[in-house]
């Protein structure tokens, strides 16, 4: 096997299938329990409201776990902890379904949460250190994304609907386990000697890690990795509950909600090849402060509608939410260093899937207090505002890592 014998000293390269369809399982995975929450809280005799708690610890380390992960990943190899990343999604899906109390299910589900934070900054830096359309390749790969987010309440439903929750975690994890195993023969070394990793000391004596207005740019994307993340997080969590609730008149079948549900997160996820492509062509602040405003239009509306309205708002809602995904990670490659990417981009995550934990003991909080889910998205929608003026206050000028890259063709 290749990966047994990668040399840390070489820089290795794999498909963009490859990290696409990791993409693809780390969103999948972490939202399994979304969809069974309420069946595995029957079983152990506990309300959503209730059980809901127990994915605190999991959401949390797919955060928190962030920076250890690209820190690994600089020290050792990127290429080896990616290989490790499907074989621990596996592992936790199994322990989760093996569960026979809510305190060992939790720790299922930190274990899952624990492997799945090794994606964002390993994966998406192996994808944009490769040049060439940056921002239409992370949108590529974002839909991929929200594609495990779309087919996870489907896939769970059904299954819970043929079998029962334990069963929505066997099947993935059997699928995680053998997408790891054929990783394993897909790495290439790289013959670029511009992608060859350099030692820590050539590195700080040659590179500049950030180019010029970055403490304007660490600040704006600060503020929209927290809103965002939080509103993303708390969207792709609620919505499959939110319309078994307020859909009665179309169905209160778990499957046909989590159907619905599915359907909303695939067409909207397609938005972020938009939006990819967008910001390679113009300022992405302007993009940014565009989906910041169509996230506070229609996630209010989103608050006030049932039924067909409500799919039908909450369809472009996620448009929104879904587009401004690319657009961080695409402003963060102009400013940011390859070298740097890797911890950059797990500070980035962990700053936004924390932000997206904290919907759990939040939304838990709200319902079992008397608030609803209308309260909840009023609150989301004002949390979007922050959106707009982070992306108006990003700068206008070229950042010089981007210029130098030009003079360089």
């Amino acid at each position: 096997m290749k990966i047994i014998n990668l040399d840390s000293s070489k820089s290795y390269t794999i498909p963009d299938l490859y990290l696409n369809i990791g993409h693809f399982l780390d969103h999948f995975m972490m939202l399994i329990f979304a969809k069974a929450a309420f069946d595995a809280g029957r079983e152990f005799g506990l309300s959503y409201e209730e059980i809901i708690v127990y994915g605190t610890l999991g959401v949390v380390l797919f955060g928190a776990a962030a920076p250890l992960a690209g820190w690994l990943a600089d020290k050792f190899s990127r290429a080896i902890l990616i290989s490790i990343y499907p074989l621990g999604l596996s592992l936790g899906a199994f322990l989760a379904a093996m569960s026979e109390s809510t305190d060992m299910l939790g720790i299922s589900l930190g274990v899952l949460g624990f492997f799945a934070a090794i994606y964002h900054p390993v994966g998406i830096a192996m994808l944009i250190k490769r040049p060439g359309k940056v921002g239409l390749r992370i949108g590529v790969n974002g839909v991929w994304g929200n594609m495990g987010v779309a087919v996870a309440p489907i896939l769970t439903g059904f299954l819970i609907a043929y079998s029962d929750w334990r069963l929505a975690f066997i099947v993935p994890a059997i699928l995680c386990l053998m997408f790891g195993i054929s990783q394993f023969f897909a790495f290439k070394e790289s013959d670029d000697p511009v992608l060859v990793k350099k030692s820590s000391n050539d590195r700080n004596k040659t590179e500049t890690v950030m180019s010029s207005n970055w403490q304007t740019v660490l600040i704006c994307l600060s503020i929209v990795t927290l809103s965002g993340g939080f509103i993303f997080g708390s969207l792709t969590f609620l919505i499959p509950r939110l319309f078994e609730v307020n859909m009665l008149q179309i169905s209160n079948d778990v499957a046909i909600t989590g159907l619905l549900a599915g359907f909303v997160y695939a067409v909207a996820s397609f938005s972020q090849i938009g939006t990819g492509w967008l910001v390679d062509k113009i300022p992405p602040k302007f993009v940014l402060a565009a989906m910041g405003l169509g996230q506070l239009i229609f996630i209010y509306f989103a608050s006030v509608s049932f039924n067909y309205d409500l799919l039908f708002i909450m369809l472009v809602a996620m448009i929104f939410v879904f587009g401004q995904v690319p657009i961080t990670d695409a402003i963060l490659v102009k400013y940011v260093k390859d070298s740097w990417r890797g911890r950059v981009l797990s500070i980035k995550f962990m700053i936004n899937l924390c932000a997206g934990a904290s919907v759990l003991p939040v939304t838990s909080f709200l319902l079992q207090n008397g608030y609803n889910f209308s309260f909840i998205l009023e609150s989301l929608a004002l949390i979007s505002i922050a959106i707009i003026i982070s992306g108006l206050l990003l700068p206008n000028k070229q950042p010089n890592i981007e210029l130098a890259k030009q003079k360089s063709l």
